[in-house]
């Protein structure tokens, strides 16, 4: 290794890269053996000597700058826990129009406290409808409408240059129908007629669809598709168009590995593993958490703690909250498995205590998440590119004497701005009318009550869903892992119809919280006085805040707590080098007050005030507003 002063570089040799490659080797590689074995018992030498050759080759050829990337995130593995990890979610073309475009915005992201970009899917996608990017068309190349690959790499190191980390999709669960792979599938060839799943009557399928669910049942109801060239079916769980990987095949499993590292090496620091729980089949269940899928994460992650260690994992999982905590490596005994996963539940029950008033169900649901691995974290969010599911556990509504179903219904309801009083503008999505489940569309603002306040022109109420829109996100902010900010949120953008007029997105609502950057109203977050200003100035300081309060890194203890008022959310993180970190969230409708002692014990005694909205520290006594919070911090 020599060290070139002149351009602070690292230029690893030959020699580096063999012994970090021999070391990494003995760490890992028998996760990676145990796993090949596992799953493909009958190809594992085979295999395992591809796997070798790959991982080899892609350490000693690896972008200098990645493999010292590489080297620093080796040394500190827990890089993506810490506090000032804020993080930012857009879509490039609506964001900035194309990856070059988003480069240049990185001033208005660095204003915001951001260290994560998480760009939704730019891969190359079928052309037409394309399920909002996720029928990937082409892994090893960038939608070309954003750029190229080139541009992508470009992007990532402008990013690395700011200390900030690049986040994409890589789709598992499918490719589009115009995929090579499926081209060739399609027209016979055997390399390839593997990586899918085909079947030559409906026999096999009836029998899976018995258990099946279905995702979008209003739009592509069932999960097979018949295929009149071939005169076959096809496994298609989301949309006819993307055909299911066949993960027990060991092409496929190679094949994605090579995907992963191709985008390594441009620098992607983060890879959202889109439709995880869905990559094994098993008949007679819903072919969803599979022992097999965490088998599968486990060994590419550990085949990628070898090749390109800077580059973590995030399961895009969004199931029940005992099928969650194994995506993150949770269980007996504990495995790397992934690095990062979606706190859909947290996401739900803000929106729940905010339509209810009371914070009691959504603390018994959390309370009921289990633990997870020191070296994972949690992403946090308010909302995100998809529809709000409503995801009420009976264990967790029956926990206040509550039905699940009817609180649904309540939500799908409360959220559409069709029950009585609502103060919010969303839409119902996928409305299945044999279960009564559906799900919500809606940009945080809008549902929030933000769109309603302003097409009415009432100040005061405007005052008031700002404030709910700042709880929702002083939680997500505080409660440890990465919160996602999700764009437009910092300026209060609303619904926008302006999907309707795209008939490849029409049928589809969820657009409608998929609004374009409007950068003339972003400007006006610098006029005193607006509503932009007024927002963009409440995340900055929320993102100033969170990254000095060192107890929210994510490798803290987590405990939420049983405040004798069933309106407040309150919770403790712990960590062993910052002390601890205390929030208490009135979600109610009136000004409650909380002794400090009686909930926090011990830890009230020289409690300081971090931050806080509507609300006061007195005499051992916290007195908080509706919607008012309290952050508080002791060494």
């Amino acid at each position: 290794m020599v060290w070139h002063a002149e351009t602070s570089e690292l230029e690893p040799g030959p020699s580096l890269r063999a012994a970090v490659l021999a070391a990494r080797v003995e760490r890992h590689w028998p996760t990676v053996l145990h796993g090949v074995r596992q799953l493909y018992p009958g190809h594992a030498p085979a295999l395992a000597g591809a796997l070798a050759e790959l991982v080899r080759t892609s350490v000693l050829q690896r972008p200098a700058p990645l493999f010292v990337r590489d080297l620093a995130r080796d040394a500190d593995p827990g890089w993506f826990q810490r506090a000032d990890n804020i993080g930012y979610v857009c879509y490039a073309d609506l964001f900035a129009g194309t990856l070059a475009g988003v480069a240049e915005r990185l001033d208005y992201l660095a204003e915001l406290g951001v260290r994560y970009l998480h760009l939704m899917p730019l891969l190359r996608p079928r052309d037409g409808e394309n399920d909002g990017g996720y029928a990937v068309a082409a892994y090893d190349e960038v939608n070309p409408a954003l750029g190229t690959m080139a541009d992508l790499q470009s992007l990532a190191t402008a990013l690395h240059g700011r200390e900030m980390s690049l986040c994409i999709d890589l789709v598992l669960n499918h490719t589009a129908a115009e995929h090579p792979w499926a081209v060739k599938a399609r027209a016979g060839d055997p390399a390839y007629r593997d990586h899918y799943l085909f079947f030559p009557d409906r026999t096999v399928p009836d029998r899976y669809e018995t258990t099946l669910l279905e995702v979008f049942p209003t739009f592509a109801p069932g999960n097979f598709t018949w295929l009149p060239d071939l005169r076959q079916w096809v496994w298609t769980t989301f949309h006819e168009f993307q055909w299911d990987l066949n993960w027990a095949s060991p092409h496929v499993f190679q094949a994605m590995f090579e995907v992963m590292l191709q985008l390594a090496d441009q620098g992607v620091d983060v890879l959202r593993l889109d439709a995880a729980p869905f990559m094994w089949k098993r008949e007679g269940t819903i072919c969803q958490n599979e022992p097999e899928v965490h088998v599968l994460l486990t060994t590419l992650r550990a085949l990628m703690s070898i090749a390109a260690p800077a580059t973590a994992f995030k399961a895009e999982a969004i199931v029940a909250p005992e099928q969650l905590t194994p995506y993150l490596g949770a269980g007996e005994p504990e495995r790397h498995e992934c690095d990062l996963a979606y706190n859909n539940q947290l996401m739900v029950m803000l929106w729940s205590s905010l339509a209810t008033g009371d914070a009691k169900l959504m603390a018994n649901a959390l309370r009921r998440i289990g633990p997870i691995p020191s070296g994972a974290a949690w992403v946090n969010y308010v909302r995100c590119h998809d529809d709000i599911g409503w995801a009420i556990m009976p264990a967790d509504s029956q926990s206040v004497g509550w039905d699940s179903f009817a609180h649904r219904d309540f939500l799908l309801q409360f959220f559409s701005g069709t029950f009585p009083q609502s103060f919010a503008e969303g839409a119902i999505f996928q409305y299945n009318p044999e279960t009564g489940d559906g799900r919500t569309s809606g940009t945080a603002a809008s549902l929030s009550g933000i769109e309603r306040a302003l097409t009415d022109g009432d100040e005061v109420h405007l005052q008031i869903a700002c404030a709910r829109l700042e709880l929702l996100y002083a939680v997500v902010y505080a409660y440890g892992g990465v919160p996602l900010l999700y764009m437009g949120d910092e300026l209060g953008l609303c619904n926008d119809a302006g999907y309707l007029a795209d008939p490849a997105k029409a049928d589809d609502n969820r657009w409608m919280h998929r609004p374009r950057m409007d950068w003339a109203v972003a400007e006006r977050r610098n006029v005193q006085g607006t509503l932009e200003a007024r927002l963009f100035a409440m995340f900055a300081s929320l993102a100033t805040d969170r990254a000095s309060t060192g107890a929210l890194d994510a490798s803290g203890q987590l405990v939420v707590l049983q405040p004798s008022d069933p309106h407040v959310l309150a919770f403790t993180r712990t960590h062993p080098a910052h002390g601890t970190f205390a929030m208490l969230a009135n979600f109610g409708h009136a000004t409650t007050v909380v002794g400090l002692e009686a909930l926090l014990g011990a830890s009230a005694a020289g409690a300081q005030v971090r931050r806080a909205r509507a609300a006061t520290v007195a005499d051992g006594t916290a007195t908080l507003a509706p919607h008012g919070y309290l952050w508080l911090t002791q060494p």
